[in-house]
């Protein structure tokens, strides 16, 4: 195993203070526990074990649908915020992702958990919508979400972004697709949980599709490292689309320009997003 030196991250005060280093050892004690973990077999569900076991025997069909063709990979370098932007400043794979965006012609299909956006962003949508391109977000509800801090961003911005016309769906915490998942684990069934998204994916034109680890939030825009591909296959593409389209069904989430989904979620949680919603901390969503 490789050693992963000290680390030093971004600059600042509080989530942003100076000098916070990652010791080898501890990195390498990280790794001993989750290997422990891993190779314990009862942390695991019997239906997960059963497929982890099955996994060598797929491999073969595996390899014979494996497809050969151009993917980018995109990552920022640790600590790209230096501080002299304040919690601004972005980072490669925000380019890399803005010039995806800016490369639309018909239409632009995403999933991200959260959904706050910084007026950079906004203009580039904005920008989109007025040349005529379809933009379609796949996001979660106030009843769905487990972060009521990023919520109360997309609750400042939502109105805005649909009279900017962007089509927005939040998912359901007991969406129809819940029972595909729900039948395969005994638990599961006994008792559903809540189901929330948390895949960050964009497709462009159905030909191109991003897959990583950006939330289309500041966080993602400027502070945290993120890593993710472009892949330029338009059968990879679509079926990524049809993934996000089966999300967006309204079995499984509401229309967020005529639903009123916040009034599925209990009285504490809207009363704690609107307080949330009030406090000056966008960039750090």
């Amino acid at each position: 195993m490789a050693r992963i030196g000290t680390v030093l991250l971004s600059p600042g005060v509080g989530l942003m203070r100076r000098h916070v280093t990652v010791r080898d050892e501890e990195v390498q004690a990280i790794y001993r526990e989750l290997g422990e973990y891993a190779s314990a077999g009862a942390n695991f569900a019997p239906e997960v074990r059963a497929a982890i076991d099955a996994i060598p025997a797929e491999f073969p069909q595996l390899a014979s649908e494996l497809v050969w063709g151009r993917v980018d990979f995109i990552s920022d370098t640790p600590g790209k915020n230096s501080g002299k932007d304040g919690l601004g400043g972005g980072g490669l794979s925000t380019l890399a992702l803005a010039a995806l965006l800016d490369s639309a012609q018909r239409e632009v299909l995403i999933q991200s958990p959260y959904l706050v956006m910084s007026d950079e962003a906004l203009a580039m949508f904005r920008a989109l919508r007025q040349r005529g391109v379809r933009v379609r977000i796949s996001t979660n509800s106030l009843a769905s979400t487990d972060n009521l801090q990023a919520f109360s961003g997309y609750l400042n911005q939502r109105a805005s972004l649909i009279e900017m016309g962007l089509e927005v769906r939040e998912y359901l915490p007991d969406p129809q697709v819940q029972q595909q998942v729900m039948q395969r684990y005994a638990a599961l069934r006994a008792k559903a949980p809540v189901f929330a998204l948390h895949a960050k994916t964009m497709v462009v034109d159905r030909n191109i599709v991003y897959v990583g680890t950006y939330n289309l939030d500041p966080r993602s825009e400027n502070l945290n490292t993120e890593v993710g591909v472009v892949i330029h296959d338009a059968d990879q593409a679509g079926a990524v689309a049809a993934a996000i389209e089966t999300d967006m069904l309204p079995g499984n989430s509401w229309d967020a320009a005529a639903d009123d989904p916040d009034q599925f979620a209990s009285f504490g949680k809207r009363l704690r997003a609107w307080f949330w919603s009030w406090m000056p901390i966008k960039p750090l969503l």
